[in-house]
């Protein structure tokens, strides 16, 4: 019924026909239809309904046209520096260590990192899925890392004695002023990826290498699986004696053994091509906070 005549007129079967496609179709205006209603307040009422129908759709439409320009420009402007930062890391970055001297050199090279680092600054995480975001907030650690040591360069060590290069907010990562203790310790270790341990180089030497290219949603899980195995393979990471029976360990399985769900033995030798026995004797290795530099 259609509230508001002056009598109570029951609609005809092609005016419910109309109402219903309309409301199949939020597209279809009633200027289309043509149709003559035995009550002028019948179709005006359907008139309403169609417009405000078509109106709702095509709002709802360009909201999703505005999401999706977002994203695209997110995506666009993350590719931008992602380019020039795998440039970077392909140049200095080495197996051993990063060619700092050389890339102090470069003005041209200097100015490229600064811009990376620019980017990273006003990226917009929000807009990122959650691999895309460890991934984003990976690399932005690591080229802060790389643009703080080379504030710093020439020095033989990053680390202060008050660890303030580490826990002073120095950089700026998705808009938010930060440091590299709470990046690490507030947003990425949150993410709840244990191996994002081996991922994260703090510019010295007992750190677990630096990637010679930048994370990417993906293929992140390759990624990190790479560079775990690669640490926990290496004598930074497992020195383990001749007979087997102790284990030197990273510190790093010392300070965030917490982070490894299923405890530290299980997580290395999943990746050990040797594993570490469950009798044998653990210690710690002393962490060697030099400079990760190779000439």
């Amino acid at each position: 019924m259609f509230r508001g005549a002056t009598k109570q007129i029951k609609p005809s079967q092609d005016q419910l026909r109309v109402v219903i496609l309309s409301r199949l179709n939020p597209f279809s205006s009633f200027q289309r239809i043509n149709l003559k209603y035995e009550n002028p307040l019948a179709g005006a009422c359907l008139r309403v309904r169609t417009t405000y129908t078509m109106k709702t759709a095509l709002r709802s439409l360009l909201v999703l046209c505005l999401w999706l320009t977002a994203v695209q420009m997110a995506s666009a402007q993350s590719s931008s520096w992602g380019a020039e930062y795998n440039r970077l890391l392909g140049k200095y970055v080495t197996p051993n260590g990063v060619r700092y001297g050389e890339w102090k050199k470069s003005e041209a090279d200097l100015k490229a990192l600064q811009g990376v680092v620019d980017a990273i600054a006003k990226e917009n995480a929000k807009s990122l899925g959650q691999k895309e975001q460890l991934a984003f907030y990976l690399n932005g650690y690591n080229a802060w890392i790389l643009h703080e040591a080379l504030e710093k360069y020439p020095t033989g060590s990053v680390k202060d004695l008050l660890f303030t290069f580490f826990t002073s907010k120095r950089i700026k990562v998705a808009g938010q002023q930060t440091s590299f203790k709470s990046l690490e310790d507030d947003v990425i270790r949150k993410m709840g990826e244990p191996r994002v341990h081996f991922a994260l180089n703090c510019a010295s030497r007992s750190c677990p290498p630096l990637a010679r290219e930048a994370y990417e949603a993906g293929k992140l899980d390759g990624q990190l699986e790479k560079m775990a195995k690669g640490y926990i393979n290496s004598e930074n990471g497992v020195k383990l004696s001749a007979d087997g029976k102790t284990a030197q360990l990273s510190k790093i399985f010392d300070w965030y053994k917490g982070d490894f769900k299923n405890g530290v033995l299980e997580f290395i030798n999943q990746r050990r091509s040797k594993p570490i026995a469950k009798d044998a004797k653990i210690t710690y290795q002393d962490y060697n906070w030099s400079l990760n530099e190779v000439k």
